[in-house]
């Protein structure tokens, strides 16, 4: 079965948070769900942007500012944040970027495309009511957790390996989390997906080389999906019937395009104690743990 985003059933009275959402997959998410009657709320770093964002959008929507590459502003936000919470998508993310460290000092890909979803994600967790939707990519297949220099700090950075490194700790955190949940009697589902290659800001240059430049932009003309096309696994994983630590990705080719299904990973990413040395790591790089006595029962 093609799945659309016809297909999303009524969101009338549920509250979608979606980080990232003043553009790319993240933006067409936000819009798809609020036109299903979901108040979403766009939590994005630049107000402006997220406000003409939120302008173009049909429904209940807002805006709230974070910032994942800032610890201070993920607990400002959700320290803000009172209203239940129906499903968060953890869709924001930075890609080979030229060597960044974020106000906390960690190498910026990990820091805010793993360690910022960490943190939002636990301190949120006790108005979660049904599900965790953290974006990850194809790119994880290539990624290895290196717990001698997560941050890049002794060894020389290498910037698309620590982009796969910080989208194989979004599959690692989303299988814990899950495990986590089922431990505590929660009913919350963690779900994964991937866009598959889709034509979003991340694919356009920022500080690369013009020989990369180049590579990109025709890797971008000849298989990136639309922003619309690469959004339907986020929303599926967001909005169907997902078994926990479900992973949703593309059904064509690769993975690379295509309807929406239940796709595999790489053994990497399902090895259990990978995970769970990860989340402690994690709690002890960011100061925040798993709320196990603040979540809701089944």
């Amino acid at each position: 079965m093609n799945f659309s985003a016809s297909d999303i059933p009524s969101m009338t009275g549920c509250t979608v948070v979606v980080t990232g959402a003043n553009s790319g997959i993240g933006r067409t998410s936000a819009s798809a769900l609020a036109a299903k009657g979901a108040h979403v709320v766009l939590a994005v770093r630049n107000l402006d942007k997220g406000r003409a964002a939120a302008a173009a959008m049909p429904g209940e929507v807002e805006v709230g500012e974070l910032d994942l590459a800032d610890l201070s502003s993920i607990r400002t936000f959700a320290d803000g944040f009172s209203e239940p919470v129906d499903i968060l998508i953890n869709n924001a993310g930075v890609m080979i970027p030229p060597l960044t460290r974020t106000v906390d000092g960690f190498e910026l890909q990990f820091g805010t495309n793993h360690l910022g979803h960490f943190a939002l994600t636990n301190l949120l967790l006790p108005q979660i009511r049904n599900r965790v939707v953290t974006v990850s990519s194809n790119g994880h297949k290539i990624g290895s957790i290196d717990f001698d220099d997560l941050n890049w700090e002794r060894r020389p950075y290498r910037p698309m390996a620590a982009y796969a490194q910080s989208k194989l700790a979004n599959l690692l955190f989303t299988a814990e989390l899950q495990r986590r949940l089922a431990e505590a009697g929660s009913p919350v589902l963690a779900t994964a997906a991937h866009p598959g290659m889709a034509a979003t800001n991340l694919l356009k240059p920022d500080g690369h080389g013009r020989a990369r430049h180049l590579v990109m932009r025709m890797a971008t003309a000849l298989a990136a999906q639309s922003d619309d096309d690469g959004a339907l696994p986020t929303l599926y994983a967001a909005t169907t019937e997902m078994p926990g630590n479900g992973y949703a990705g593309p059904g064509g080719l690769l993975q690379g395009r295509g309807a929406p299904k239940l796709v595999g990973r790489s053994h990497r990413s399902k090895d259990v104690d990978v995970a769970r040395r990860l989340w402690e790591v994690s709690e002890e790089l960011t100061g925040v743990t798993f709320p196990q006595h603040s979540l809701r029962s089944a």
